[in-house]
């Protein structure tokens, strides 16, 4: 029998929460699984390599997208282990991505059951994530929403805080894609995206998938409302590549240099600021369990 761990965030809800949980799991035959419970996902990791070294195979991650982020970067010290996701953070973007539905029985059922799928992951100065990293707008709106806003108030604080940080400077850069220069000039947000919805329902990049070897770019050149409005507004219709302020490309390797130090964010996380940011793929780097693909 596969031996299973739960590593999860406690202050976070699903269904009848963590009690819930531990009664599927002793339905389905795993009465006693590692168990570890963080109270912030910086905590993550040292309790994933702590059930990787009690012989874990099976992880399933209770939380959100930062959870989550936290948890595959601390695998890549741990290869060989899969992750089960249940989604009960506040946006559970790859959870949604890859057709993990918010439930708890049928999340459980998809970790223990369903199919695995090896994915690519990015690294941003270092860190691991599965879904997007960036800097500019969408780092800074990220940073205000988790200053509390983001527990009270769900998914509504980054639409506060997006309206709040829409009047900001853009910021002049160098972007450099696979060891050519790609882009020069003034960004209002620049976006690396590893899947295509990276926003809510917002599909951005619509050609993405987890697993092509390759990472999706978007840069933002708006500033003030009015043009940060139009771009907003073609990328929530598809059509973010039609904009004259957007632009994007693919890539295995991105460097960017700021002229001011700024805050940038991985799957929704902030981290502090600086001027410099190396980003790249990893293929193949992370086995997820998914729902099995429709029968044709």
């Amino acid at each position: 029998m596969t031996s299973i761990a739960v590593v999860a965030h406690a202050g976070k809800q699903l269904g009848g929460g963590l009690p819930e949980l531990r009664r599927e799991l002793q339905r389905l035959g795993f009465a006693d699984p590692i168990w570890h419970e963080v109270q912030k996902s910086k905590q993550a990791p040292k309790r994933i390599a702590a059930a990787v070294e009690a012989g874990a195979e099976l992880i399933f991650v209770w939380g959100g997208d930062g959870m989550v982020q936290r948890s595959i970067d601390a695998l890549k010290k741990h290869p060989g282990v899969t992750i089960a996701i249940v989604p009960a953070g506040t946006a559970n973007l790859l959870a949604t991505n890859l057709g993990i539905p918010k439930d708890l029985a049928a999340a459980v059922d998809i970790g223990l059951h369903g199919s695995r799928r090896t994915l690519d992951v990015g690294s941003i100065n270092g860190e691991r994530f599965a879904v997007m990293a960036g800097c500019g707008f969408d780092a800074l709106m990220i940073h205000d929403a988790d200053k509390g806003l983001k527990d009270r108030f769900g998914r509504a604080a980054y639409v506060w805080t997006g309206a709040k940080n829409l009047r900001v400077n853009a910021i002049s850069g160098r972007v450099r894609v696979d060891g050519h220069d790609w882009f020069t000039g003034k960004l209002g947000c620049l976006l690396v995206g590893n899947v295509g919805s990276v926003f809510g329902d917002v599909q951005l990049f619509d050609d993405a998938r987890p697993d092509d070897g390759r990472l999706d770019v978007g840069i933002v050149t708006a500033e003030g409302v009015g043009q940060w409005t139009r771009a907003l507004a073609r990328a929530a219709f598809g059509r973010a590549e039609k904009s004259p302020l957007i632009r994007m490309t693919v890539a295995r390797k991105i460097e960017v240099k700021l002229d001011q130090k700024t805050r940038y964010q991985l799957d929704g996380g902030d981290r502090p600021p600086t001027r410099e940011l190396k980003i790249k793929v990893h293929p193949a780097a992370v086995e997820i369990a998914v729902p099995h693909a429709p029968v044709a």
